[in-house]
């Protein structure tokens, strides 16, 4: 029981570190300013910049509906929206087309290449290009005439073939044009929802305003031309060519704030920035086709091939809220990282500065060899253990 009893005594018991206190300016001064950098950080950036006692939602949720108007005026005729934009489900990627080249009336058939590089004189020189792809169909390897002028390789496909070097200007009315977006969000953490206008703008104020990055930063109307200049762009080179803008929604909400701090914020750029650098395919332009019949049933169609500018509604964001546990974390690692200093100094103590091999006696203590022996001596001249001995000897003489 005596035995058991020492035990708990031994482990109920507390140790502590050794602590030495060095009386010295340099090192006290290096040691405040360590722990006061440590601490700025912690309370600066972490807690009040970025808000680590939240835990937060990057998993954003998000619908884009999309509204264009605007009338413009190309090659004499009026274009309403139905006319220029394309897709038409409003949906958060849209083009509105600036400039068209239409090639009417074509049916399939058989018809020459209206590419340059298919120029020929005989047949031999389009049966070179049989296995490779033809400009505007599939090449049949014969040599027959063009507008009377020259003659070019035989397709098959739809002809006449496309002629896409006309030059034509594009609709200027496109500036004026305007945007509407509707976006709806949700973080589902926090089962959070709001959208890019308040609820309590009235019809009114959506039929007049226009969105300006001073006056109006909630207006969900956006005038084409005042994105274009938001991203940076020149508006003439950019109908002509075409391009692709990016308008970007940003939601960064706190929510232990009140409600209507949770706003949108709005950017601009040009996404195919690299194509203004080539001379290859620069800006943005693609095809598409009206069909139709006629009265013997035989098909038939209007190419068109349009430049637009292309607009990508794109949506990011996160949400913050606090709890409990990640703001525990971050005190503790707050007052874990403050002994840094200690440990700096220490190194500095040890190694740096001239009282450096008094400071090491004072923090280190060795026990020698030499203090066991002693100790082991005083130990065995006490009478107690000299009678136990004296018993193992004499037996040893009994023997």
């Amino acid at each position: 029981c005596s035995q058991m009893w020492s035990c708990i005594k031994d482990f109920l018991t507390y140790e502590t570190t050794k602590s030495v206190v060095v009386k010295s300016w340099t090192i006290g001064i290096i040691n405040r300013v360590v722990q006061l950098l440590i601490i700025t950080y912690f309370i600066g950036w972490v807690f009040v910049n970025e808000k680590a006692y939240q835990v937060r939602d990057t998993a954003i949720e998000s619908s884009v509906m999309t509204k264009v108007k605007g009338f413009g005026i190309y090659n004499n005729k009026v274009m309403d929206v139905a006319d220029y934009v394309t897709p038409t489900q409003g949906a958060s990627v849209f083009c509105i087309i600036t400039k068209m080249i239409t090639t009417e009336n074509q049916v399939q058939g058989y018809c020459p290449e209206s590419e340059n590089k298919f120029i020929c004189t005989h047949d031999s020189n389009c049966t070179r290009h049989l296995n490779k792809p033809g400009g505007y169909g599939i090449l049949t390897g014969k040599c027959v005439p063009f507008k009377t002028i020259d003659k070019r390789c035989e397709i098959r496909g739809w002809c006449p073939a496309e002629i896409d070097t006309i030059k034509t200007t594009p609709m200027m009315e496109v500036e004026n044009f305007t945007i509407f977006i509707k976006n709806s969000i949700r973080f589902p953490t926090f089962n959070y929802t709001k959208g890019n206008f308040p609820t309590t703008i009235s019809e009114e104020y959506i039929k007049k305003c226009k969105f300006d990055m001073v006056n109006n930063t909630y207006c969900p109307i956006f005038r084409v031309g005042d994105v274009v200049r938001y991203a940076q762009q020149n508006f003439t080179k950019l109908a002509d060519k075409g391009g692709v803008i990016g308008i970007k929604i940003g939601w960064i909400c706190d929510l232990d704030k009140s409600d209507d701090q949770c706003n949108p914020s709005y950017s601009f750029t040009r996404l195919d920035a690299m194509s203004q650098k080539s001379d290859v395919s620069p800006g943005y332009n693609f095809r598409f086709a009206k069909y139709y019949k006629m009265e013997n049933g035989t098909d038939y169609r209007t190419l068109v091939k349009a430049y637009a500018i292309r607009f990508d509604v794109l949506v990011n964001g996160n949400a913050g809220k606090f709890n409990m546990i990640p703001t525990l974390i971050n005190m503790v690692a707050a007052f874990t990282s403050v002994g840094v200093g200690t440990v700096l100094c220490d190194i500095i103590l040890l190694n740096f500065l001239k009282g450096a091999e008094q400071y090491k006696a004072k923090k280190f203590e060795e026990v020698k060899c030499s203090v066991f022996k002693k100790m082991y001596h005083s130990v065995m001249s006490t009478d107690a253990w000299s009678g136990a001995f004296g018993l193992v000897i004499d037996a040893k003489s009994f023997f």
